[in-house]
């Protein structure tokens, strides 16, 4: 009965958050469930007390992006449920899926994972990690963008095991003291590839994807549709020559930048705008293809979505998605037709004033994954130098 019990008192706080009874009947209701259950502290504290011993894993990128989800979302949320949020840091995508495969049957560490690209979305689900929410749990919903949950909608038949949070760009970023903005503009991808950087270029080692992105563009050929493969990893062989370092995260890529060890490498838009905010002398290229993105939060197999749904319907309340888009430099998911934005997310690099992502070059799934083993093994050599 006390379960039963806890659950309904859910579904009354999750209907009072979303104005759908007031304060008072609510306040009611948790007198009468907490005298029930033995619990204390006022309506809210009844609802903190109730899932007091409660916790969920999200893992995200570490650095800014973790700090502005710690920051905005995951303490406020805990704040009002008492549900602990515990945020992790991966690396990089291959490797995470590595270590979430390691850990099936589902139910441990890996709940809700702040995943990048639509690729993703389509290879965790055809090894049937995710799951189905319950949409009218997550009423947020209504305000994010069209084009992205439909994307994710193709995948999964319909249905959503993730929601978009945040999109972005994986641009170029350069040094603006030793690289004129004519200059970059003028190599566009190729910058990449320009052997006078020797010693001075970077790359997300982390990410095969990514590096073929830009071999692909700097050899003239459509990223989504690679006809000479033989040529971009010539390219890709070539450019190991002229590298500083192969990044592993967010932060190091940051600190490459910010220190002078590297002139230009490939970047995130949000991180490219945080060294911006601080001073550092970077640019931002964006040449024609650039690879765009979304991110979703993809809820795992085993975690218990009511907890889950809780949380993401939080996140994507509009004071918390553009206070994170605000820390983490990424426009939110979240309509801006529908949402008005503040001025600083409107000037952050990818975002779209219309809402409708028309003209962003999003990493064909199908295309992709197809490619996923063959190509990974090739890369690895190639960073190895083999």
């Amino acid at each position: 009965m006390g379960k039963d019990l806890k659950n309904r008192l859910d579904d009354v706080y999750q209907n009072y958050l979303e104005g759908n009874i007031s304060r008072r009947d609510f306040v009611k209701f948790a007198g009468i469930a907490g005298a029930t259950l033995g619990l204390a502290g006022g309506p809210f504290g009844l609802v903190r007390n109730a899932f007091a011993s409660k916790s969920i894993t999200v893992h995200s990128w570490g650095g800014t992006t973790s700090e502005a989800l710690r920051k905005f979302a995951f303490d406020p949320f805990t704040k009002a449920t008492g549900i602990e949020v515990i945020d992790a840091a991966f690396t990089g995508m291959d490797d995470f899926l590595t270590q979430v495969k390691a850990s099936f049957p589902p139910g441990g560490e890996f709940n809700i994972a702040h995943l990048s690209a639509v690729y993703d979305y389509a290879r965790y689900t055809d090894l049937d990690f995710g799951v189905v929410l319950d949409e009218s749990k997550i009423p947020n919903l209504k305000n994010v963008m069209t084009k992205m949950t439909d994307t994710l909608r193709g995948i999964t038949n319909g249905t959503l095991s993730a929601v978009p949070y945040d999109l972005g760009q994986t641009g170029i970023a350069y040094n603006t003291n030793e690289i004129s903005k004519a200059d970059a503009e003028k190599l566009g991808a190729s910058l990449l590839y320009e052997k006078s950087l020797k010693g001075k270029l970077g790359s997300w080692g982390g990410d095969f994807r990514t590096n073929m992105w830009y071999a692909a563009l700097h050899t003239g050929q459509s990223p989504n549709n690679i006809t000479d493969i033989d040529a971009v990893w010539d390219a890709l062989t070539q450019q190991r020559s002229l590298m500083k370092k192969y990044w592993a995260s967010g932060s190091e890529l940051m600190s490459l930048l910010a220190n002078g060890e590297i002139f230009a490498t490939v970047a995130w838009s949000g991180r490219v705008a945080a060294l911006q905010d601080q001073g550092h002398p970077i640019g931002y290229l964006s040449p024609d293809g650039t690879y765009s993105w979304m991110e979703y939060m993809y809820v795992i197999k085993g975690t218990d979505l009511d907890v889950a749904q809780q949380l993401l319907n939080f996140m994507l309340e509009p004071d918390a998605a553009i206070a994170v888009a605000q820390g983490q430099k990424y426009p939110p998911a979240l309509d801006p037709t529908k949402v008005e934005m503040p001025d600083d997310v409107k000037k952050l690099p990818a975002f779209d004033p219309t809402g409708k992502l028309n003209g962003y070059l999003f990493a064909d799934p199908a295309y992709w994954n197809k490619h996923q083993i063959e190509w990974a093994e090739k890369w690895d050599r190639i960073i190895a130098g083999a």
